[in-house]
């Protein structure tokens, strides 16, 4: 299961965007990267080393490689402003923008991938075009000390929501010290798996509200995985169980995918999980 959105999706996903800018306005940085500031607000800019919060477009000749409008909820990336690493690579023209800015940044794709493979519907000779909102600038420890208060606000607001779903639904949960709850609806063989093994599994996922977002049992197929590959909550709530046993997860936003849900998934920002598991067989990793 994906965990985050990396800044590297932003070429690589894709979508539909219709591209507006002419190319009249765009002026050219010494490194060749073109851009145009489509909104300039008094601010301090980003430098190298700046943790920043942006909504972007990712735009190849009329089609979106990435939407975050569109394709993570609606909700800004986070990126930490890097040193340059190629000519016209974009970061370069994010160390332009302050919070409220609006900006568009065009690059030659073959400059991007660098004689890698490059995704469908993109091939050499291509431009690449950015559109840029900027939401947030801050210094890598005030970034982190907002994430730390956010997510100790939201631990509390998850813990609420599932305590009360337990007691609406006459639940027997467990709590582990993580904050994942679950419940043993059948126990199995005693044996338990640890984070280094590999699992089968049957499930369901869903929400408190009781709306399914995906289900093994629909592709009437149970999935193999290691337990060290998946979201924490399935980590940490699998062991729970026994070999042959079921049970329910209940998994609060931070130990799912926090603020960003899978993108083009059912599954919002901060989203508690709630997991039907059966836990079909344990494949111990080799002891070496």
């Amino acid at each position: 299961m994906i965990k985050k959105l990396s800044l590297a999706l932003l070429v690589i996903t894709t979508g539909m965007y219709q591209a507006h800018a002419q190319a009249n306005k765009y002026k050219k940085l010494p490194s060749s990267l073109e851009y145009m500031i489509v909104k300039d607000v008094a601010g301090n800019n980003a430098v190298e080393g700046s943790m920043v919060t942006m909504h972007i477009k990712t735009v190849v000749s009329g089609t979106a490689l990435f939407d975050s409008y569109a394709m993570n909820n609606n909700e800004p990336v986070p990126a930490q402003i890097s040193k340059p690493q190629y000519n016209g690579d974009v970061m370069e023209g994010l160390a332009l923008l302050s919070p409220g800015d609006s900006a568009q940044f065009r690059t030659p794709a073959d400059s991007i991938f660098r004689g890698g493979q490059m995704p469908p519907n993109v091939k050499s000779g291509d431009t690449v075009t950015f559109f840029v909102k900027m939401i947030s600038v801050k210094s890598k420890a005030e970034y982190e000390k907002d994430q730390l208060e956010k997510s100790a606000k939201q631990i509390g607001i998850d813990d609420k929501l599932l305590q009360d779903y337990i007691k609406k639904n006459n639940l027997n949960a467990q709590k582990t010290p993580s904050g994942i709850y679950y419940v043993i609806d059948k126990k199995g063989n005693g044996k338990h798996a640890t984070a280094a093994d590999k699992v089968k599994v049957h499930y369901k996922g869903y929400k408190l509200n009781g709306e399914k977002f995906d289900s093994s049992y629909d592709r009437n197929e149970p999935i193999d995985f290691p337990l060290s590959g998946v979201i924490k909550g399935w980590t940490e709530g699998i062991p729970m169980l026994e070999e042959g046993g079921k049970g329910t997860l209940l998994i609060p936003s931070h130990l799912a995918y926090g603020q960003n849900g899978p993108p083009g998934s059912k599954i919002g920002p901060n989203e508690v999980l709630l997991f039907d598991v059966e836990l079909i067989q344990i494949n111990p990793e080799p002891k070496k």
